[in-house]
């Protein structure tokens, strides 16, 4: 057996989903007057969604712009009141008390004023709530609302979801081993980020993604449950053609300068464990051996249970025990 450079593939089940996926609820209750993009429309930050009835939200905010101006006129009112108050007690007429309570009455107005004005600041935003725009830019998801629908912010379900898909996150896990393998490798989570060779999406059609991403994250907690990472890459999606809730597998293709290969034929497994022959004084000796799979090249690269230069048993893996002699060709 010898080393050589070869090109080690790994593939990782993985989910994709937008960099935003936003659900849309709406902040005020009522009946759906307009819905006014359609499912899967590309929208605009800013951009009306819904319309939500807006007749009893302009009837309170006329409600509440008629009580400031009433609280204004009792402030002004007050404020007379109590400047003829002070013009008396300055001339000895009226009593401490009565300037004090012509000043308090004046106080309770401007503090019922200030309460009109909140309330009519509240009426002004209930009534902006019932046109519901897009907080981003992206892509509406389904719309289970129609025009007539009663709709609250307690709802069960939102309006819609905007998902922005201009760029794609998609997740997969490492495992620990694996992702402790790197850390040693790079340094550092940080130079791990750095450094990781660009990787490649699978669909789940079997075709290849045509743009490459970049791992960007990897979680700082390990899965007590599968003791796996979780890492994000990004992948740009200039035509659209990743959708938010997909599924693929993400490839991370590595080369190693030397590297020990066998034939999978070479190997047989038991109890999901690999083993092949060496050949030691004339007999075949069984090895256990710790493996990689070369892609699609029907062979193993070895990484611990045998050496460079060691013979072993590459034909009729299937028709020996451990013990038996083999004569070397």
């Amino acid at each position: 057996m010898a080393q050589s450079a070869v090109e080690v593939t790994e593939d990782y089940p993985a989910t994709i989903r937008g960099r935003q996926d936003i659900e849309i609820f709406p902040q005020v209750s009522g009946k759906i007057t307009r819905v006014a993009v359609t499912e899967g429309e590309r929208v605009c930050r800013g951009q009306t969604l819904f319309i939500i009835d807006q007749v009893p939200y302009e009837a309170a905010l006329q409600t509440a712009i008629a009580n400031v101006e009433a609280a204004s006129a009792a402030v002004a009112t007050a404020q007379l009141t109590y400047d003829g108050k002070r013009q008396l007690f300055d001339q000895k007429v009226i009593s401490q008390f009565e300037l004090s309570t012509a000043h308090n009455a004046l106080l309770t107005a401007q503090a019922q004023q200030a309460q009109a004005e909140a309330q009519e600041l509240n009426a002004r935003n209930n009534l902006s709530y019932t046109i519901v725009t897009s907080p981003a830019d992206g892509v509406v998801g389904t719309i289970p609302y129609r025009v007539g629908a009663l709709v609250s912010s307690s709802s069960a379900s939102p309006l819609t979801t905007v998902s922005d898909n201009s760029v794609m996150y998609v997740y997969f896990s490492l495992p620990e081993n694996r992702m402790l393998s790197l850390i040693r490798r790079y340094g550092s989570v940080e130079q791990t980020l750095r450094q990781m060779p660009a990787v490649t999406l699978r669909l789940n059609d079997g075709t290849s993604y045509g743009v490459e991403g970049r791992v960007e994250s990897i979680s700082g907690v390990i899965d007590a449950q599968t003791g796996a990472v979780s890492l994000r890459a990004a992948f740009a999606n200039p035509t659209g053609l990743l959708h938010s809730g997909g599924a693929g597998n993400v490839l991370i293709t590595e080369k190693k300068d030397s590297a020990l290969t066998i034939p999978q034929g070479a190997t047989y497994e038991l109890q999901d464990k690999v083993f092949a022959y060496r050949v030691v004084d004339g007999k075949a000796k069984a090895t256990r051996i710790e493996v990689t799979p070369l892609n699609e090249a029907k062979k193993y690269i070895v990484r611990s249970g045998l050496s460079a230069g060691e013979r072993i048993v590459s034909e009729g893996v299937g028709l020996l025990q451990d013990g038996m002699p083999v004569s070397v060709k």
